[in-house]
Protein backbone atom coordinates (compact mmCIF):
# COMPACT_ATOMS: atom_id res chain seq x y z
CA UNK A 1 0.00 0.00 0.00
CA UNK A 2 2.95 2.46 0.95
CA UNK A 3 5.54 3.12 -1.52
CA UNK A 4 9.22 4.48 -1.14
CA UNK A 5 8.53 5.47 2.38
CA UNK A 6 5.64 5.27 4.99
CA UNK A 7 3.80 8.57 4.80
CA UNK A 8 4.99 10.77 7.96
CA UNK A 9 1.62 11.87 9.82
CA UNK A 10 1.26 14.04 12.78
CA UNK A 11 -2.35 13.42 14.89
CA UNK A 12 -4.49 16.02 16.74
CA UNK A 13 -7.29 15.56 18.79
CA UNK A 14 -8.11 16.19 22.18
CA UNK A 15 -9.50 13.34 23.28
CA UNK A 16 -6.69 11.03 24.62
CA UNK A 17 -8.33 7.33 23.97
CA UNK A 18 -9.39 8.52 20.63
CA UNK A 19 -5.10 10.16 20.21
CA UNK A 20 -3.86 7.50 21.25
CA UNK A 21 -6.36 4.04 18.70
CA UNK A 22 -5.53 6.79 15.96
CA UNK A 23 -1.82 6.37 16.53
CA UNK A 24 -2.22 3.16 16.66
CA UNK A 25 -4.03 2.01 13.87
CA UNK A 26 -1.48 4.07 11.94
CA UNK A 27 1.87 2.84 12.87
CA UNK A 28 0.15 -0.97 12.29
CA UNK A 29 -0.83 -0.30 9.18
CA UNK A 30 2.94 1.15 8.63
CA UNK A 31 2.83 4.94 8.66
CA UNK A 32 5.04 6.74 10.81
CA UNK A 33 3.41 8.94 13.62
CA UNK A 34 6.03 11.55 13.59
CA UNK A 35 3.86 13.78 16.12
CA UNK A 36 0.68 14.07 18.48
CA UNK A 37 -1.13 17.06 19.83
CA UNK A 38 -3.88 17.87 21.99
CA UNK A 39 -4.97 21.37 20.65
CA UNK A 40 -4.76 22.96 17.68
CA UNK A 41 -1.94 25.26 18.58
CA UNK A 42 -0.20 22.41 19.71
CA UNK A 43 -0.60 21.03 16.26
CA UNK A 44 0.36 23.50 14.01
CA UNK A 45 3.40 23.88 16.00
CA UNK A 46 4.35 20.26 15.00
CA UNK A 47 3.37 20.50 11.39
CA UNK A 48 5.91 23.84 11.53
CA UNK A 49 8.56 21.80 12.66
CA UNK A 50 7.96 18.26 11.60
CA UNK A 51 6.60 19.20 7.80
CA UNK A 52 4.36 15.37 8.18
CA UNK A 53 2.57 14.39 4.59
CA UNK A 54 -0.79 14.21 6.41
CA UNK A 55 -2.43 15.71 9.45
CA UNK A 56 -5.44 14.24 11.03
CA UNK A 57 -7.18 16.77 12.34
CA UNK A 58 -10.48 16.84 14.58
CA UNK A 59 -12.46 19.35 14.37
CA UNK A 60 -13.57 20.29 17.60
CA UNK A 61 -10.28 21.41 19.37
CA UNK A 62 -9.14 23.80 21.80
CA UNK A 63 -6.48 26.69 21.11
CA UNK A 64 -7.47 26.25 17.37
CA UNK A 65 -9.96 24.00 16.17
CA UNK A 66 -9.50 22.14 13.27
CA UNK A 67 -10.75 24.11 10.58
CA UNK A 68 -8.87 27.22 11.42
CA UNK A 69 -6.23 25.12 11.81
CA UNK A 70 -6.55 23.46 8.55
CA UNK A 71 -6.54 26.93 7.14
CA UNK A 72 -3.13 27.48 8.50
CA UNK A 73 -1.36 24.61 7.25
CA UNK A 74 -3.26 23.11 4.38
CA UNK A 75 -0.77 24.58 1.93
CA UNK A 76 2.05 22.56 3.71
CA UNK A 77 0.29 19.23 4.29
CA UNK A 78 -2.31 17.14 3.23
CA UNK A 79 -5.45 17.38 6.01
CA UNK A 80 -7.88 14.78 7.10
CA UNK A 81 -10.24 16.34 9.52
CA UNK A 82 -12.22 13.60 11.87
CA UNK A 83 -15.75 15.04 13.31
CA UNK A 84 -18.83 13.70 15.13
CA UNK A 85 -21.42 12.40 13.29
CA UNK A 86 -24.08 14.91 11.45
CA UNK A 87 -21.71 18.12 11.69
CA UNK A 88 -22.08 18.30 7.77
CA UNK A 89 -22.20 21.90 7.84
CA UNK A 90 -18.62 22.14 9.84
CA UNK A 91 -17.07 19.21 7.01
CA UNK A 92 -17.68 22.12 4.18
CA UNK A 93 -16.16 24.72 6.24
CA UNK A 94 -13.49 22.42 6.55
CA UNK A 95 -13.32 21.46 2.67
CA UNK A 96 -13.28 25.39 2.00
CA UNK A 97 -10.48 25.58 4.10
CA UNK A 98 -8.59 23.02 2.44
CA UNK A 99 -9.11 19.63 3.89
CA UNK A 100 -8.75 16.56 1.37
CA UNK A 101 -10.17 14.06 3.10
CA UNK A 102 -12.52 13.55 6.49
CA UNK A 103 -13.42 10.52 8.91
CA UNK A 104 -16.40 10.50 11.23
CA UNK A 105 -16.22 9.30 14.49
CA UNK A 106 -15.64 6.66 16.05
CA UNK A 107 -12.83 6.23 13.36
CA UNK A 108 -13.12 2.91 11.74
CA UNK A 109 -9.77 1.16 10.43
CA UNK A 110 -11.09 0.53 7.00
CA UNK A 111 -12.12 4.09 6.97
CA UNK A 112 -9.04 5.41 8.28
CA UNK A 113 -6.37 4.17 5.20
CA UNK A 114 -8.12 5.08 2.27
CA UNK A 115 -8.56 8.67 3.79
CA UNK A 116 -5.37 9.40 4.67
CA UNK A 117 -4.11 7.87 1.49
CA UNK A 118 -6.66 9.87 -0.67
CA UNK A 119 -5.25 12.90 1.21
CA UNK A 120 -1.85 12.42 0.58
CA UNK A 121 -2.06 11.91 -3.58
CA UNK A 122 -4.93 14.30 -3.71
CA UNK A 123 -2.76 17.18 -1.66
CA UNK A 124 0.63 15.58 -4.13
CA UNK A 125 -1.54 16.22 -7.17
CA UNK A 126 -3.04 19.78 -6.17
CA UNK A 127 0.59 21.14 -5.31
CA UNK A 128 1.44 19.82 -8.44
CA UNK A 129 -0.69 21.49 -10.57
CA UNK A 130 -0.11 24.75 -8.28
CA UNK A 131 3.24 24.26 -9.35
CA UNK A 132 2.58 24.15 -13.33
CA UNK A 133 0.36 27.18 -12.87
CA UNK A 134 3.00 29.20 -11.47
CA UNK A 135 5.70 28.10 -14.11
CA UNK A 136 2.83 29.00 -16.87
CA UNK A 137 2.21 32.49 -15.15
CA UNK A 138 6.02 32.98 -14.58
CA UNK A 139 7.33 31.62 -18.05
CA UNK A 140 3.85 34.45 -19.56
CA UNK A 141 5.14 36.91 -17.44
CA UNK A 142 8.66 36.76 -19.04
CA UNK A 143 7.01 36.65 -22.21
CA UNK A 144 5.64 39.58 -21.51
CA UNK A 145 8.83 41.38 -20.38
CA UNK A 146 10.51 40.43 -23.91
CA UNK A 147 7.41 41.71 -25.99
CA UNK A 148 7.52 45.10 -23.76
CA UNK A 149 11.58 44.80 -24.60
CA UNK A 150 10.98 44.55 -28.28
CA UNK A 151 8.39 47.24 -28.47
CA UNK A 152 10.88 49.74 -26.50
CA UNK A 153 13.88 48.67 -29.32
CA UNK A 154 11.17 49.61 -32.09
CA UNK A 155 10.36 52.75 -30.67
CA UNK A 156 13.90 53.86 -29.93
CA UNK A 157 15.07 52.67 -33.64
CA UNK A 158 12.07 54.93 -34.86
CA UNK A 159 13.66 58.11 -32.53
CA UNK A 160 17.12 57.72 -33.82
CA UNK A 161 16.04 57.40 -37.11
CA UNK A 162 14.44 60.36 -37.22
CA UNK A 163 16.97 62.29 -35.39
CA UNK A 164 19.88 60.88 -37.02
CA UNK A 165 18.72 60.37 -40.44
CA UNK A 166 19.63 56.85 -40.42
CA UNK A 167 18.40 53.85 -41.94
CA UNK A 168 16.40 51.20 -40.38
CA UNK A 169 18.94 49.08 -40.38
CA UNK A 170 21.58 51.74 -39.50
CA UNK A 171 19.60 52.61 -36.71
CA UNK A 172 19.05 49.38 -35.12
CA UNK A 173 23.10 48.93 -35.74
CA UNK A 174 23.47 52.32 -33.92
CA UNK A 175 21.61 50.81 -30.60
CA UNK A 176 23.23 47.70 -30.77
CA UNK A 177 26.81 49.45 -30.68
CA UNK A 178 25.72 51.96 -28.05
CA UNK A 179 24.31 48.89 -25.71
CA UNK A 180 28.09 47.35 -26.24
CA UNK A 181 29.92 50.62 -25.68
CA UNK A 182 27.71 50.80 -22.50
CA UNK A 183 27.94 47.68 -21.53
CA UNK A 184 23.94 47.70 -21.11
CA UNK A 185 21.49 45.58 -22.48
CA UNK A 186 20.00 46.65 -25.56
CA UNK A 187 16.32 47.74 -24.13
CA UNK A 188 18.13 49.56 -21.24
CA UNK A 189 19.72 51.44 -24.03
CA UNK A 190 16.27 51.93 -25.76
CA UNK A 191 14.66 53.18 -22.58
CA UNK A 192 17.08 55.37 -22.76
CA UNK A 193 16.67 56.56 -26.03
CA UNK A 194 12.85 57.39 -25.32
CA UNK A 195 13.14 59.14 -21.92
CA UNK A 196 15.35 61.85 -23.78
CA UNK A 197 13.06 62.19 -26.65
CA UNK A 198 10.38 62.59 -24.40
CA UNK A 199 12.29 65.48 -22.51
Amino acid sequence: MLVDRPLRVVVAEDEAVIRMDLTEMLAEEGYDVVGQASDGLAALDLVERLRPDVLLADVAMPGLDGIELTREVAGRTAVVVITAFGQRDRLEQARDAGAMAYLIKPVDRADLMPAVEMASSGWTTLRSLRERVDEAAASAERAQERLAERRDVERAKGVVQARLGLSEDAAYSWLRQAAMDQRRPLADVARSVLADDAT
